[in-house]
């Protein structure tokens, strides 16, 4: 099945030539115009998209208020009584000041946990993280997503969007293939998204369970038969650094459902 879909995407990037949008030297920094910008939201079934509207029937409020026990129990309350998250949570990924390292929400969470509290790191897709993350971000859900790179982010950017033009794995395909240049096509009953992260982490159909941006990337690369790096790894965090300022202006929608 999964190769199935694969060699019909390869048919349908077939007019794409072998000079397309893949060489980030050449290309614009965002193969999307900003008036052209739409949510993987947009992509879903009106099913899918009443399921995600609903705030009872949303199966990732599961992790919502696992992450908001956990927040009450483990410590946060300590130094974060009464805080606004939706400011503060949407600043990642960022240089962290102590210690100069490009990190995301789950980078500060375990940077806390170790150096605040004392307490082991959680695994980056843990059931904890997930939650945790979950309950942060949702706080400010609805709000206009932006993100400035500002001097000490531009070479994480320049780097993330190398990798997102980057032909790869056995498929040869560039994550901007399918997502700047062929995204709205139909493939296999599915559309394909703009790729987009404003969403997560998402609670997808196929994997019955919510997950993070990482694990959504890692699953691309495996789609094109390309290696796989680790959760949280610097290259990954360079992609969400150029993906999170390439979907600037949508809206947070976490927790999201997807297909």
């Amino acid at each position: 099945m999964i190769r199935a879909v694969w060699v019909g995407l390869i048919f349908i990037l077939a007019g794409c030539g072998e000079q397309s949008k893949s060489v980030s030297k050449d290309a614009p920094d965002f193969g999307i115009e900003p008036g052209e910008l739409k949510s993987g939201y947009a992509f879903i079934s009106k099913d899918s998209q009443a399921l995600q509207n609903d705030d009872f029937g949303n199966p990732g409020f599961l992790w919502v208020e696992k992450g908001a026990q956990l927040f009450g129990t483990s410590g946060c309350l300590d130094c974060h009584k009464s805080e606004d998250f939706s400011g503060p949570v949407s600043a990642f990924p960022k240089r962290h000041k102590a210690t100069g390292a490009l990190i995301n929400l789950q980078g500060q969470i375990n940077y806390c946990r170790s150096e605040r509290l004392g307490a082991a790191p959680y695994a980056y897709e843990s059931e904890a993280m997930l939650g945790l993350v979950s309950f942060l971000k949702n706080q400010g859900a609805g709000r206009q997503l932006n993100y400035d790179i500002s001097p000490d982010l531009q070479p994480h950017f320049n780097a993330g969007k190398d990798y997102f033009y980057q032909r790869r794995g056995q498929l040869n395909l560039s994550c901007a293939q399918c997502h700047d240049d062929n995204w709205g096509t139909k493939m296999r009953g599915d559309t394909i998204s703009q790729g987009h992260i404003n969403g997560f982490p998402t609670f997808r159909n196929d994997w019955q369970t919510l997950g993070s941006a990482h694990r959504r990337f890692q699953a691309c690369n495996a789609g094109v038969r390309a290696q796989q790096s680790e959760l949280g790894s610097q290259v990954y965090l360079q992609l969400e650094v150029y993906l999170k300022a390439r979907g600037a202006g949508l809206k947070n929608e976490t927790p999201s459902i997807r297909r």
